[in-house]
Formats: structure tokens, sequence, C-alpha cells
């Protein structure tokens, strides 16, 4: 061969390389943009994990959308058999949507808004109802958002390391994602005392308040995932199945006796007063040092979010997932047009100095004319399924 041609032959082979280099980093820019939630099949499964560990995986509306639309994906695809959704990091399962973001947005446009919390709402019923088994590996922190990705699904998997707490009265919201739904079912007042005080579960208690359906080891999560990845094309009795020999195995914590046990009856009569106000009167004559610690905690929250809070666990109690979703989107929205939430975004989040000043300050000072404009219906711009 002659020198001209090899000389040509290594530049038409090094034009290539250098072709192939660039569309390589494209590609790789082109994930790492995509990459807040990571979409895999592994076996018989469909992964997604939730992969913004140093923001203990918060949501983004972009998240949501992506999740939505593989999930449509894989529930027509006759090689996926079943969903598994865990966190990256170790630290969280998901911390909750982006609220930070959301509040910084949210002064400035009404409409991200209500895309948020829309899309947001959609995915937790289509997760619902979803036709393949789904599994949430619920290990590490789950507030707001990201219970409402995990505690409708059919399958919720907690570890020793879980973390569960709706701590949204804390901020000028309400537990929503459907809180109003699943929160009122628990036993007895469990998820009003929950939704209003914000109370964490940890571990074991995660599986036994009944937020989470298996309890696993968090060493055998990885190798839990693997055994269901390998089922062949397995049904919801065969994931269960799988489910249920690693939970019965399972030591850690296993003779521990329940953190609320012994404050079940407290939480029951206290809790089923029909106002906050009746509520905190009702904490107050018990006097215990738990209810004196609760009145203490309940009295930080903005008073509107606690009135909210309670009706919409008192209305979602007999209402069907949709309809429940369809009230917390309009509680959503006005809480967005209110004062509490950027407030104690502000003082939880921003400025962390714990101090909130609410508005209104007193639980007088909510009148029932505020609480009804908060549920009335958004006509048009209600969320429809």
């Amino acid at each position: 061969m002659r020198s001209g041609e090899m000389w040509r032959l290594l530049s038409r082979f090094n034009s290539f390389r250098r072709t192939h280099v660039i569309l390589q980093h494209l590609r790789m820019s082109k994930h790492t943009d995509a990459a807040e939630v990571l979409l895999e099949r592994k076996g018989c499964a469909g992964v997604i994990t939730l992969n913004r560990p140093k923001l203990l995986n918060t949501l983004t509306v972009g998240m949501i959308r992506q999740i939505y639309t593989q999930l449509k994906k894989w529930e027509q695809d006759p090689e996926t058999f079943l969903i598994i959704i865990k966190g990256a990091g170790g630290k969280a399962f998901c911390a909750g949507g982006d609220i930070r973001a959301i509040s910084e947005i949210g002064n400035k446009n009404q409409k991200i808004l209500q895309d948020f919390f829309r899309e947001e709402y959609m995915l937790n019923n289509y997760i619902a109802s979803y036709r393949k088994p789904y599994v949430a590996l619920i290990h590490g922190i789950t507030m707001g958002g990201g219970v409402g990705v995990s505690v409708h699904g059919q399958f919720r998997v907690a570890t020793e390391k879980s973390l569960f707490a709706m701590p949204e009265t804390a901020i000028g919201l309400f537990p929503d994602v459907g809180g109003g739904y699943f929160l009122p079912r628990l036993q007895g007042k469990l998820g009003y005392f929950l939704g209003l005080t914000g109370f964490r579960l940890k571990g074991r208690d995660v599986y036994t308040a009944g937020i989470a359906t298996h309890f696993v080891d968090s060493e055998k999560l990885d190798t839990l995932e693997e055994d269901l990845s390998a089922l062949k094309a397995p049904s919801s009795e065969n994931v269960a199945d799988v489910l249920e020999t690693y939970h019965t195995k399972s030591k850690i914590d296993r003779d521990k006796s329940f953190i609320l046990e012994e404050h079940m009856d407290k939480i029951n009569s206290c809790f089923s007063a029909n106002t906050v106000e009746q509520i905190i009167e009702n904490l107050r004559q018990d006097g215990s040092s738990f209810a004196l610690e609760q009145l203490k905690v309940i009295n930080k929250m903005s008073p509107t979010s606690l009135k909210i809070t309670l009706r919409q666990l008192m209305e979602g109690s007999s209402k069907t997932l949709q309809e429940v979703l369809t009230m917390e989107y309009r509680l959503s929205q006005s809480c967005m047009r209110g004062h509490d939430f950027y407030e104690g975004v502000r003082a939880l989040l921003i400025d962390k100095d714990q101090s909130p000043k609410w508005k209104p300050a007193d639980l007088k000072e909510v009148t029932d004319e505020d609480l009804n404009n908060h549920f009335k219906s958004l006509g048009h711009d209600d969320l429809k399924f």
C-alpha cells in the first residue's frame, strides 16, 4: 500500500474516531440531562431509580413526566411483568416534591404550579390503578411526593432505615398526594395524628402502621431486586411470594412493639374531635407528657394548614382516591395563592430560622368562609381523570 493511501485511510479513521467520540459525548450529555431518573429493563422488571441523591431524590415535574410516560410504555409491553421503583444513594427513597424550587417558581409562574400538582396527582392515581405488580422499595427518607409514588402501589417494602412522614402542616401545606385517602384508612385515628403533627415513623414501624406491606433487611434489597427481576413471566402472586419469603426471614426489630402502641388510646380519643380547637383542648386536658409534646408540635404548625388538613382527612375518609385527588388539587392551588406555603418554605428551607410568621397566626382567625374557599371547585381548571 502506497504511503498516500495509507495516510488517507488513517485520516479517515481518525475523523471517524473523532465523530464517534463526539457522538458518545452527546449521548452522555443527553443522558446526564435525563439522569434525574433512570429507567431501565432488568430481566422481567422495569426499574425506576429516582436519581438526585444529593437532593434526597426530590421530584421535579420533568421526573414525574418521565416516570408517567415510561409506566405507560411498560404497561403495554408484553416483556415487562412488574415495576420496581427505588431511590439512589441509600439515604432517601424520595423526600417529596422539590418544594423549594416550586416555591421559587411559584411566585413568578402560576402555570408551572398547576402543571406540577396536576401531573403529580395524575401519576399517583395511575400507580393506584396500574395493571402490573408495582413494588416500591421505600428505603430511607420517604415523605410527601415520595409517599405519593409508593403508597398507592400494590407492594411497599420498608427497611430498618425507612423514615416515613407527612410533614406538610409545618410548611403551610397539607398531606397531599392522596393523603386524604390513605391516612384516614390507617388504624383508629393514627392517620389524623400523622397528618396533623408530621410525626416520623421509622423502620419496622412503617410496616406496622400499614404504610408498607413488607419489611426486609436493607442489606438484602439488592438480592431481592435480583430475585424479582429473574422471575419468569410472574403474576402478582409470584411477586407476593418472593416478598413474603424475604419478609419472613427478616429478623431486625421483629419483637419490638410499635412506637405508638402505648399511646394509641390517647391518639384515638384526642384526635377523634371534629375541630382542631377541640383536638387541642383534648390534648390539654389529657395532660400526659405525650399529649403535651403533641400540643407543642401542633402549636408550631400553620393554623390554616391544620384546619385544611383535618377537613381533608374527614372528607377523604368516605371518598374514592380520584375524588380525594380532585379535592387536593383544589387545595394545592389555593395554598399556592396564599401566604403560608411561601413563608413556611422560607423559614424551614431557605433562611432556616425555624420561625415562620403565619397569616393568620391564630386558629380563631381562620374562618369557616376561609376554609370553604380552599375547597371550592375550580370549574374548568379542576383536575380531571
